[in-house]
């Protein structure tokens, strides 16, 4: 017989955009990770050096105050790889962010 424990971790909570115009009210100003479509990274619209983890993990510790409970905001458009946003949601994981929200920008179709 062989047996087996399965353990469930979860290190932070995520909100899914949603289908609705109106923006939820948050206590905190958020701090905002902005992704561009090449991969580049942004933390509250200051343009970072590189793509590198450590990079956007210092920029967010700067940025952050000591504050895990601050919102966390993800931006990122349809050309964005996953593995940009993965990394920014690594980011903010190390750091211990409990607050991370994913927005997604609207394509205008002519």
């Amino acid at each position: 017989m062989v047996s087996t424990i399965f353990t469930r971790e979860s290190h932070m909570v995520i909100k899914l955009p949603e289908d609705s115009p109106e923006a939820s009210s948050l206590e905190k100003s958020p701090i905002e990770i902005s992704i561009s479509s090449s991969g580049e990274y942004a933390v509250n619209q200051v343009g970072l050096v590189n793509a590198r983890l450590d990079t956007l993990v210092s920029a967010l510790e700067k940025v952050n105050d000591g504050d895990r409970t601050q919102p966390l905001v993800i931006s990122a458009d349809a050309s964005t790889t996953h593995q940009a946003v993965v990394t920014a949601m690594d980011a903010a994981g190390q750091i211990g962010f409990s607050a991370l929200s994913i927005s997604t920008k609207n394509i205008v179709e002519d």
